[in-house]
Parts: structure tokens; sequence; C-alpha cells
């Protein structure tokens, strides 16, 4: 909580800003908060509850006056609203560190390997001092370890701006990466991260995959991002909260059942500033440091203006939605099976985790880039090719594939209409032929369920008429309107083609559960919790389209829709200055390292500076 009082005559525009590194300039902050936040802002003192994760540096805090008539319409964020003015710096905070949870390991995740009996760990720590994982079958004997190898990347490795500018550029750390070897199918698993000299994490859990398990589970979204507790230079998404309440809730219910998280595309929405990724990890970790998180790569990861793959009917499509990051910090914050890899034709290291596949359980799951060549001819088109002809479907009958631009979609996104087409004619008769059961794709932040089809007609089973699913609702709330009726296309009436099943704008996830004999698909809308369309597919072929029988989890408990995955704060610290004119009393400042507590931090002599100037 960050306290204040003593601003005379304040104003409605009277605004807190957050910096980190706190040498940073006052137009590059992290975020802001207005003091009209607070109910009593106009008798000059408030508060404001602000919860901070760890970047590695210190931060400051900085209150400025800002008035109408300095408003600048040409100045805007990326939701179009004007940036605040940095005239008139009223007080800035003394340095705020985190001490020694700087070197602790955060943002924990994992993911499968190219090997069954195993299960990467990936985190970040402020230093490349070595680290390690330990774990075991016990959470009082963790006595199995392995070394973690430490990586990064440099500003200079962005394509374009804001990534590579002073605005969006900050230090993100060391990437841990390594390997639990040995484990026992469908065992449940303790491990912790750090060393002795830096210090560990916190002790997780988590059940080994079991490829011969006669049930799948699986949560499933695209276009999810993150929340932040403050207004940054973009919009952020504000519904992934809830999405990873929901979703943490499943898993909790499972008990000791495996399951997996399917993210297809536009991850954190960081578009270039850097910090949004820390927001994104410190987000999911509890879910991500419990079961499997798989991506695929989305255009907000990857897009940059000179990407080697630009065909000519693509020129308008593959823009500049990464934000300059071309794909660098997607690439070495997640390490996906497989070993798909393409140069950036830059100074950033290629771009990885682009498509893989992996079995769970009876399901085959495929992850494709629509970002990069899958034409015909192409190395992604011969891996597609290769690996569904090469499926044993009496092992695993059911086949997912999953990739960011849909396929189909009834949204009238009609920049992407060449995209789809292309997707139709190379793509979808490897689908057909090689019997996919379900293509599940994101960017469009809609949920929609199509029939079987293919070729754009309705099919009656879905051997050789996959059933395709759009399903990047999960946060984003950037939606487009559906397509209007051709003849009338100025009006606001958007008939639903025959071919779409069911489609809602509401956000949400899917949660996939399969055995040998059937693969039902749910769409649980963030409203309530609950199941709002449902379809089922059989291993005879058939498709039971809006079936009464959900996905629902056993011991499956009721979460308040208040509820939230904020913490508490360990501690508090408060800071006391006085100074002419301005008298700022002091900052109480509690930090929730992304949306459980892990870190320490500490202080001495931290206070509120007055800076003179006219108005002070």
């Amino acid at each position: 909580m960050i306290q204040w009082s003593g601003v005379d005559s304040p104003s409605d525009l009277d605004w807190l800003g957050l910096y980190s590194p706190p040498e940073s300039p006052n137009d590059h902050f992290i975020g802001y908060k207005f003091l009209n936040e607070s109910s009593t802002w106009k008798d000059g003192f408030g508060s404001i509850s602000l919860p901070l994760t760890n970047l590695r540096s210190n931060y400051t805090f900085r209150i400025f006056r800002w008035s109408e008539s300095e408003i600048d319409p040409k100045h805007k964020d990326h939701d179009q609203n004007p940036l605040p003015g940095t005239k008139h710096l009223l007080a800035e905070s003394e340095q705020l560190t985190f001490g020694s949870g700087v070197g602790m390991p955060e943002q924990i995740h994992l993911s499968f390997t190219n090997m069954v009996n195993t299960m990467r760990v990936m985190f970040v720590a402020g230093d490349g001092e070595e680290r390690f994982v330990r774990y075991g079958e016990s959470k009082d004997l963790l006595g199995n370890s392995a070394a973690a190898r430490g990586m990064r990347y440099e500003r200079e490795h962005m394509c374009d701006s804001p990534a590579n500018s002073t605005i969006g550029w900050r230090d993100p750390g060391w990437i841990f990466d390594t390997v639990m070897k040995n484990l026992n199918d469908g065992v449940r698993y303790y491990y912790q991260v750090g060393s002795d000299s830096k210090g560990w994490s916190e002790i997780h859990s988590y059940i080994a995959r079991d490829v011969t398990a006669e049930e799948t589970v699986a949560f499933m979204f695209g276009d999810m991002g993150c929340a932040t507790p403050y207004t940054t230079f973009i919009r952020t998404q504000d519904e992934s909260i809830s999405t990873v309440k929901w979703i943490l809730r499943d898993i909790e219910a499972l008990g000791d059942k495996p399951a997996m998280i399917s993210h297809i595309g536009d991850i954190s929405y960081a578009r270039g500033y850097s910090w949004v990724w820390d927001e994104f990890f410190a987000q999911v970790e509890p879910i991500a440091s419990t079961v499997p998180y798989h991506v695929c790569i989305g255009n907000h990861e990857y897009d940059f203006s000179t990407q080697p793959w630009k065909p000519d009917w693509a020129a308008s499509i593959y823009g500049n939605d990464g934000g300059g990051e071309c794909g660098v910090p997607y690439s070495l914050k997640f390490n996906m099976p497989g070993n798909s890899s393409e140069s950036t034709g830059m100074k950033a290291p290629p771009t990885r985790n682009l498509y893989y596949s992996y079995d769970m359980g009876t399901v085959h799951f495929v992850y494709i880039s629509t970002e990069t060549n899958f034409l015909k001819g192409g190395s992604q088109y011969e891996f597609i090719k290769r690996d569904l002809e090469s499926v044993d479907r009496k092992k695993t009958p059911f086949v997912v594939v999953q990739g960011h631009r849909p396929m189909y979609t009834t949204s009238n996104e009609v920049r992407d209409t060449m995209i789809r087409q292309k997707m139709v004619e190379h793509l979808e008769p490897l689908f057909v032929k090689n019997n996919v059961t379900l293509a599940l794709w994101g960017h469009v932040h809609r949920y929609e369920r199509f029939c079987p089809i293919s070729n754009n007609t309705c099919g009656t089973q879905w051997q050789g008429n996959p059933v395709h699913l759009v399903i990047g609702m999960a946060g984003q709330d950037w939606q487009p309107i559906w397509q209007p009726r051709p003849n009338h296309p100025d009006l606001p009436i958007f008939p639903q083609p025959e071919q779409s099943m069911y489609r809602t704008g509401e956000f949400g996830y899917t949660r996939l559960v399969a055995n040998k004999e059937k693969l039902t698909v749910s769409f649980v809308g963030n409203h309530d919790g609950e199941v709002h369309d449902t379809v089922e597919m059989l291993a005879s072929g058939v498709v039971i389209s809006g079936s009464k029988e959900s996905t629902k989890i056993p011991n499956l408990k009721t979460v308040p829709a208040s509820a939230t995955l904020m913490g508490k704060s360990e501690s508090n610290a408060l800071w006391y200055a006085k100074g002419a004119g301005l008298m700022v009393v002091g900052v109480l400042l509690g930090f929730i390292i992304g949306f459980f507590t892990r870190g320490k931090k500490s202080s001495s002599g931290n206070r509120w500076i007055p800076v003179k100037n006219e108005e002070t």
C-alpha cells in the first residue's frame, strides 16, 4: 500500500508513477495510477494498494501534477488514452529493493520433453550463478538433483521498437532450464528450484506423464495475456485473472490425475514492453508450476516487418504485431519438445518452438506455426505430413492439431482471408487424409465451434471432417464483429452460418477429457465457471453436438465469483519525509511476486523526497 499526504490543491489528474530501474526517465514508467482512486484524494492525502512483481531491479515512485490544458491528444497509449504528462514532478521516493529476493527463482513453469519419463522445468533469476532442481516422490526427501542451464537475451537481439527502445526494454534476467529424469509414470513428484547460496523456491508438485493412461485431461485456450495492477503503455487483459482462477480450481479437483495446459498463441501480449512478460509468468505460475504449460507461436510474439517468410499474398497479414520482439522472449522463455527453428535474418537468435508433437494418454497433440511457412514443400509441411502419417491410432485414437490463426471462423476477419484460403489449400488435405479429430485455433477472441467440416462443407463424422474450434477467448477483450450479410455489409445483422454450431463472445477456456472410446471438449465460461457448450467425438467417428454430458471433473468445488488469486504480502515497510510546500507522510508498500508471495524485501531509510519546482 502506498500512502501520501500534503498535496496542495489536488487535481483529479494527479498521478503516481512506478519506475524500475529507479533511474528511468520520467516518461519511462512501468505503469501509473491516478491519485483519485483513493476516496480521500480531494483532501490532499490518500492511499493505493499496489502489488509489485519482482523485476530484478529496485523501484521508485513519483507523484506528478497534470492538468487538462496539458493533455496531448497525439500522445496516446495503445488503448487510445492520453499518456500522463511528466512536466510537474511533486515528489519522488527513495529506492525500494527486493534485497536477497532478486536472486530467488521466479516464473516457474513445466513442460514435456521428447522423452516420456522426464519433465522440464524453467525459471528466471536475477543473475547467472548456477542453479539446480531437486526432486523426489516425497516432499520430505528430494533426493534427486539436476543442474540448470542459464541463458539470456539482450536488447540488441530485439528487432524493432518498442522492444529495443529505452521505453520498452528492461533487463529480462537469466532464464534457467533443466530436466527431471527417470520419472515413474503417473506418480506425483515434489520439486524446488534454486541454490543454497541464492535461495530455494517453495516446494511444488506435479503428476508425471503416463502415456499408457486410460484418460487424458487438458485445459486449452488462446490469446490470454495477463492483467497488471496499473495502467501501462498497452492494454492488458483483466479477464485472464478469471481464466487462471477457474483452471486452478479444475487442476486441484483432479487430485492425482495428470493434466496439461495448451496456450495456442498470443501468450503475454507484451508486444515489446519487457516487464509484461514478468507479469504474465507471475500470474500463471500457480498453474504452470503444477501441470505442463505448452504453447505455440502467435502474431503478437513474432510478427515483424522484415520477417523471413512473407509472400506477396501475406504482405498485409504479417505486420509488426510482435512489438519488435521477433520471437526472442518466446523462444528462450519456453522450450517445447522437438527441435524446430528458423533464422530471423537479424541479430536475434533463431525462433524456436514452431512445430512439435507428443502423446498424452489416448491423444496425439500436434502444434503448428501459422506465422512461418506452412505451405507444401516447406519444412513445417513435411513435419506435419510425417507426423500425422506416423500416428498409432491403436495407441492414440484421437489427434488434436493446434495453431494460432484459424482455418475457419465466421468473424469478420477480412485481413486474414488469404491465409485461411492457403490453410484450406495446403493443410486441410493433410488433416482430412489422416483423420485429424479436432483442430483448435486462437487469434479471434471468441469461442466458436464448427460442424465436422472439410472444404467449408459439413460432414457427418469427424473421420475425414475434423471438428474445428476457435478458442481465443481466454483474456484479450478486443473482439471483432461477426460476418455481416454479403448484400448488406453495413447493417449490424450477423446471421450464423449453418457450419457454425455454437458461437459466443464470452470469455473462458476449453476443457478436454478423452479415453479410448470418446473425446469430449467443453467450453467453460468465466462469468460462472460452468460449462456452456460441449461436443463429443466418439472413436467410431460419430460427433455428438451440444451433448448434455460435459467434461465435469469429479470433486469440483465452487469458487466464489469474487475470488482472486491475489495473496497477501509477507511484510510491510514505512517511510517518512517532510518538505516545503509538499508533505508526503510516507509509503506503506506491500508487494506480491506474481499472485503468490514468495520474495523478501529490505530497505533502510527509504522515504519520499520533495522535488523543488515552481509549484512546490
